[in-house]
């Protein structure tokens, strides 16, 4: 799959071949894959991956009690009916240097110290019993749903795949004093932006969702959300390359 600059490819979303159709897209680098997957086997590998990348100044002293920790919760979001989920780690320090300079660009390695973003990204693919050409019936009856919500900020979108509904909701939380580090009840606030975009097969949509707790990152962290869903495909982008003869 080609990939933009700083960004690396999703593996294949479909975990049980046969059942859903297949879905593209590209990862931007910072996200680190949880190891959803269809059999024990391949859960363990790739959680001991995972584990690898994401405490990348670790050793086995880490690794190893942590790679059975994702492996677990990696097999409840594919009990769940996920197909994807990554955590995004991203340094602060690059967002305050250049404003201008979207997550998606690659990445400075700075300490954790200078603060860090961070994010939840999940996809999920729903049965929404549509024939293909109506991508846009079932579009407008999503956005018509989420708008329904006087706390949902639902949008129509245009994407190089086809239409879609994106929808931004801010929530705010109560935390308990014993869940606090200073003992006392604060207030947490998170975003969350969520995509829907029908597949142009039928009949499923597929469902991306970021969120993610570092409000003061939103700008950023919209961003990249947006740059993602452009690279959304729903045929090989590596059939669809022009073909050079020798």
């Amino acid at each position: 799959m080609p990939t933009a600059p700083g960004s690396t490819p999703a593996p294949h979303l479909n975990p049980s071949p046969g059942v859903l159709p297949p879905l593209w897209f590209v990862a931007p680098e910072g996200f680190f894959a949880l190891p959803v997957a269809a059999t024990p086997e391949e859960r363990t590998e790739r959680a001991r991956t995972f584990v690898r990348e994401l405490y990348s100044r670790g050793d086995a002293n880490i690794w190893e009690p942590a790679a059975p920790y994702y492996e677990a919760m990696a097999e409840m979001m594919g009990d769940a009916g996920l197909s994807y989920a990554a955590m995004g780690l991203f340094s602060a320090a690059d967002d305050a240097a250049n404003d201008d300079a979207v997550l998606t660009d690659e990445p400075v390695r700075h300490e954790p110290s200078e603060g860090v973003v961070q994010c939840a990204f999940t996809v999920g693919i729903v049965q929404t019993d549509h024939a293909g050409e109506d991508t846009d019936v079932v579009a407008q009856g999503i956005l018509a749903t989420l708008s329904g919500d006087p706390y949902n900020d639902a949008i129509w979108l245009d994407l190089p795949c086809g239409p879609g509904v994106s929808c931004i909701s801010v929530r705010e939380y109560r935390l308990n004093p014993e869940m606090t580090a200073t003992g006392e009840e604060t207030k947490l606030l998170t975003g969350q932006i969520q995509a829907h975009v029908p597949f142009p097969t039928g009949p499923y949509t597929a469902v991306f969702t970021l969120h993610t707790a570092s409000m003061e990152h939103w700008a950023s962290v919209y961003r990249l959300m947006s740059a993602l869903l452009q690279t959304v495909s729903f045929a090989d982008p590596i059939a669809a390359l022009p073909r050079r003869s020798v």
